[in-house]
């Protein structure tokens, strides 16, 4: 399996609006597409927050995924290949790189990539799946009220050749998706626990009602909730943006 087409752009809204644009219009786009940006001005991450990207810095791309052989309830697996592909990637350069659930990349308490995945569903399965990725590879200063960004030449500090960088989670994304395919999604929901960020130990969360507690990560099921378990042994089941970390 390859990408069979790739576009690369000099700007666009979003590069997964991009997509939907061409999916609107009937554009017909291969199994496995790929398109990236220099730069994006309206970037968008989970639940609409505002993704900040220096112009010819970091990597913004988009996948296109058709995959039928998942079925729509267990969507989150794709959530769980890409957000480990970037993780492998990213792992080589630097240590102690952890996924954030649902599926942002952390190094420490700081957020290096984030991902937006949007799905559309025929029936009981995925029609198709656009896979929205924002690393921050060479920038070196962030100035929107994101509370908590950091580059990987930040970290490393030199820059990096982006397009190596690409085609390296691409190469990653391929092997893992080809395992889901296969049916090995628990394997790949096992590796997801383990690079799990904040995965042992007692930490604060917070609800949309300001109420704050203390719990541990008990379980994120093949849905993609994630299961806490608090101090007084209670177990309390989340969906995304009804529970935040504190911090």
């Amino acid at each position: 399996m390859k990408i069979e087409r790739h576009i690369h752009l000099n700007q666009a809204v979003s590069t997964n609006s991009y997509i939907k644009e061409l999916l609107g219009m009937k554009t017909p786009l291969p199994e496995l597409s790929l398109v990236d940006a220099e730069f994006q001005t309206g970037g968008r991450g989970q639940a609409g927050n505002s993704w900040e990207s220096e112009k010819g810095k970091n990597l913004t791309f988009s996948l296109l995924c058709t995959p039928f052989f998942i079925p729509a309830h267990r969507q989150f697996v794709i959530s769980q290949v890409i957000a480990l592909a970037v993780r492998q990637t990213l792992n080589e350069y630097i240590d102690d790189v952890e996924v954030k659930w649902p599926n942002d990349i952390y190094w420490h308490d700081k957020k290096i990539a984030g991902i937006l995945i949007e799905c559309e569903l025929m029936g009981a399965f995925i029609r198709n799946c656009i896979i929205g990725v924002g690393l921050n590879v060479n920038q070196k200063e962030f100035v929107s009220d994101a509370p908590n960004p950091v580059s990987l030449a930040q970290i490393i500090g030199f820059s990096m050749n982006r397009e190596f960088l690409l085609n390296k989670i691409i190469e990653n994304f391929i092997a893992l998706y080809e395992k889901a395919k296969q049916g090995e999604a628990s394997e790949i929901a096992k590796e997801y626990m383990n690079v799990l960020y904040r995965r042992e130990g007692l930490y604060q969360y917070e609800k949309p009602d300001g109420s704050r507690f203390m719990a541990e990560i008990a379980e994120v099921k093949p849905t993609g909730h994630l299961v806490l378990k608090k101090e007084d042994g209670t177990e309390e089941t989340f969906e995304f943006k009804e529970v935040k970390f504190v911090i």
